[in-house]
Parts: C-alpha cells; structure tokens; sequence
C-alpha cells in the first residue's frame, strides 16, 4: 500500500486543503441541522451536568475567573474554561452524536468551543451557525484521515475535534486563511487523548473533549494574535499523522481532501444516538428491541447470540457490568434489557437494574462474537445480528445493517427535539425553561440574533 512521503507536501499543505473547503455556501438546511445538532448537544450537557463528572468539573470552575460565557453549571467564565467545561459534559451518558466513518463524536468538542466563542463575539446567529459546519467538516476530514488504526490506541473525538473546535473559532473570529492554517497548526500541537481512559475508572475521557474544545479556543485566539504554527503539521515528516503512526494512503487522502465542488456538508452524515449506550452497542440493541414482541416470556430464553463487528467486541464485550458505564458499554446488558423492555433508556443502566435476577441471567446465557461480515462493513455500517434461542425449540432471530439514528434509519427532527426535551427534564429543569430553549434552537437558523439563545439558557440556571 502506498504512504505519503515527503514528496507529498509539495503543494498546498492539508491543512489548507481543509480549509479551501470552508469556501462553500452554506444554505438555511445546513443552518437548520445545525441547530438540530446544537439543541441535541443542549439534551447531552444539562443531563450530563447533574452527574459525578459534572460535580467534578463545577468544582474546577469555582475556582476559575468570572467571565461572559454560559456553562451548564450556571457560572459564568471566561471561553476557553467555559469550552472546557461544557466540553467535558457531553460525552457522559454516551448519548452524542457521531460520524461513523470517522468514528468522531463532534459535537462535543465543536458546539462547547463555538458557543463559548460566539458569546463572547457576539456572534450572529449565522455565524455561529455556520462555524458549527464548518468545524463538522474538518473534523469528520481529519477523522477519516486518520482511520480506524488511530481509533485503536487514540480517542479520535477529542484528537480529531481540537482540529474542528479551531476552525469553528477561526470561523467566528473571520480569521483570514493564512490566520486560520496557523489555528490549526496551534490545535495539532495540542491534539491528546488516548483510550487508557476507557479501561480504568475516573473521568479522563470527559477531561479529554473538554480541554480539546478548550485548545480549539486557544488556538484560533493564539492565531488571531500572531503565534505562527507549522503548515504541514498533519502530513510532515514529523506531523500528526506520522507521530500518531496514523498516515493514510495515497487513495484515502485525495479522497477526503478533494471531494466534489459541491459536496453536501458531512454535517449531514452525522448520526443522533437515541440510547444512552456506546454506539457500538446501538446495532445490537436495534435487534434486540425488533425481537421483544416476539418473546412474551423472557424467562424461556436459555441462550442469546450477538454477532457483530470487531470493534465493537473490543470496546463493548461486557458480561458482568458493575457500573453504570460499564453498562452503557455492555452488549449483553444492551440486549438484555431490549429484549425484556423493548427500549433501553436512562433508568437501564443504574445499580438497581444492574442486579436485577432476570436480567443478570439474560446477560449470561450470551455469547458475543465478531463476524467478518460485520467486520469488513465497519465503520462506513455499524451492523449486528441476534438470535434467541427459546425453551420449546426456536429460534428467532434478526439483523441490522446501520443503527437507529444513522442516515440510513434517521431520527426525525421531531424525535431529536423529543430526545433534547426528556434530556432536559431528567435533568430537573422545568418544562416551561426547557421550553424555551427549543424555541430558542429552532428560531436560530432565521433570528436576527442570539439574545433569545442566551436568555433562555440562563433561564435554565435560575427557574
């Protein structure tokens, strides 16, 4: 297979490839899903500011500088520790959205730095709008440069999404391109986060997206002021993708960074996750939820088998959960709690329904296997089968091919509004204040301005 070598970086650097792509024209559809996306994040970071990561991160920004910027936590602070904090919040009950291909959540890191900075700005409804597209686009780009091989040892959400968290602030502080190339240069030099943080307790992978929207801030400001950074540091010899032992081939890479002149935005390919569980747990959970009307009788079920691709074994082959996201990684707690509840929400993965009887022994009479078919399918198709195994003899069983949420089987934007309001009020805020922030959200895309955004966030932290 074919590297990139030295040779390669003759010409424009990729850095500047990805923001020649910025270029395009944004319509009213890519303003409204975008909007849809921030209201969707809006669900994620009230609902994960109640949680013991939440705690944590309020803690850390009492102690921080007042400043003109909304958290989640009611503090005002200045934007990068604003960035960091709701950064760090979206990620907590596994409920972001997601790009599959690139395997990168961007919601986290690309809204948390695009809120902070456009408050600060005092940004128009359409350049928030529009940073948020555009720091989508150059996340899913660096994503898929980058590959499944970086996702093996590296959080790609929070190494990739420093990248779009960059152009998302370059992009409302109107940085010219030679400004914006050195923003993402300053984001490389920042790019962290690796999945030790999934393997052992504590709150790292939350600290890992919040402090890449934070860089992503510091970045473009860092820019804006005149820090130089290298222009190739993707590609060099010494760049990104050469230290992360993550260079794509010659193929993948004129792929992503020459596509069609008129392209939709990759913001459209984003997927919205309706269960609070792992998306790689999502496929087979999608079965076990279509196979519940067929089992009356969960106590007949004396075997389960879950085929699914590689990765998702890897990251979610969880027999014996002990925790909640031990839970939310768990494909056998995933279907067994589909098969006996025909769902799978937030109440599924507390302590109190880990120990349940049933549903411990549904959990293991499973057996998970990875499957080549599924394997070779991922991750442009995140794909399962179950089969269920009664007392009397059959055998049910079924297959998806995409997860609920993915652009093959797409929420409604009706469902996304639902999914943000059940968010919000598990939270404990008040329907009237929730309320207001859909409104809010869904009259962005035609405001004239943000104040009606910021009235009712704040609204949020004193109802």
């Amino acid at each position: 297979m074919q590297r990139l070598g030295l040779e390669a970086i003759k010409g424009p650097s990729w850095t500047e490839q990805l923001l020649a792509l910025q270029g395009r024209p944004i319509s009213d559809t890519d303003r409204s899903r975008a909007a849809l996306h921030l209201l969707d994040w809006f669900g994620c970071v009230l609902l994960g500011h109640a949680s013991p990561a939440g705690a944590a991160l309020n803690r850390w920004a009492a102690q921080t500088a007042a400043g003109p910027c909304w958290t989640a936590s009611g503090l005002q602070l200045h934007s990068e520790a604003a960035a960091l904090v709701n950064g760090g919040l979206g990620n907590i009950d596994e409920l972001d959205d997601l790009h599959r291909a690139a395997v990168v959540h961007p919601a986290d890191t690309i809204i948390a730095a695009a809120l902070a900075v456009a408050q600060r700005e005092q940004a128009t409804p359409h350049a928030l709008l529009d940073a948020v597209v555009r720091g989508y686009e150059v996340a899913i780009r660096v994503g898929l440069l980058a590959g499944t091989a970086h996702y093996q040892h590296w959080y790609s959400t929070a190494t990739c999404g420093v990248f779009g968290a960059a152009t998302a602030s370059a992009s409302l502080l109107q940085l010219d391109a030679t400004q914006a190339m050195h923003a993402l240069a300053q984001a490389g030099m920042q790019a962290s986060g690796v999945w030790q943080c999934r393997l052992e307790p504590g709150f790292s992978k939350q600290l890992a997206v919040g402090r890449s929207a934070q860089s992503g801030v510091m970045a473009a400001d860092l820019a804006a002021a005149g820090l130089v950074g290298p222009r190739h540091i993707l590609e060099g010899e010494h760049g990104w993708f050469a230290a992360t032992g993550s260079r794509p081939n010659v193929r993948r890479a004129k792929a992503v960074l020459t596509p069609k002149p008129n392209a939709p935005w990759l913001i459209h390919e984003v997927s919205f996750k309706p269960w609070p569980a792992c998306r790689h747990v999502h496929p087979a959970i999608a079965c076990a939820v279509r196979l519940h009307a067929q089992v009356p009788d969960v106590s007949q079920i004396n075997r389960i088998e879950i085929q699914t691709y590689q990765t998702a074994v890897a990251f979610a082959n969880q027999p014996h959960p002990n925790t909640r996201q031990q839970a939310r990684f768990s494909l056998q707690h995933g279907v067994a709690v589909g098969l006996l509840r025909g769902d799978f929400g937030l109440d599924d993965t507390q302590p109190k329904c880990l120990a349940q009887p049933t549903l411990a022994r549904l959990r293991a009479c499973t057996h998970v296997s990875a499957v080549s078919r599924w394997s070779r399918a991922y991750p442009a198709h995140y794909g399962a089968q179950v089969r269920v195994w009664l007392r009397n003899g059959a055998v049910l069983h079924t297959q998806v091919s995409d997860a609920p949420g993915d652009p093959e089987s797409p929420m409604s934007d009706a469902m996304v509004v639902t999914k943000a309001q059940r968010l919000m009020q598990a939270a404990g805020y008040s329907p009237q204040a929730v309320a207001r922030v859909l409104a809010a959200c869904a009259a962005l895309p035609q405001a004239a301005s943000t104040d009606d955004l910021w009235r009712a966030l704040r609204h949020l932290n004193t109802a």
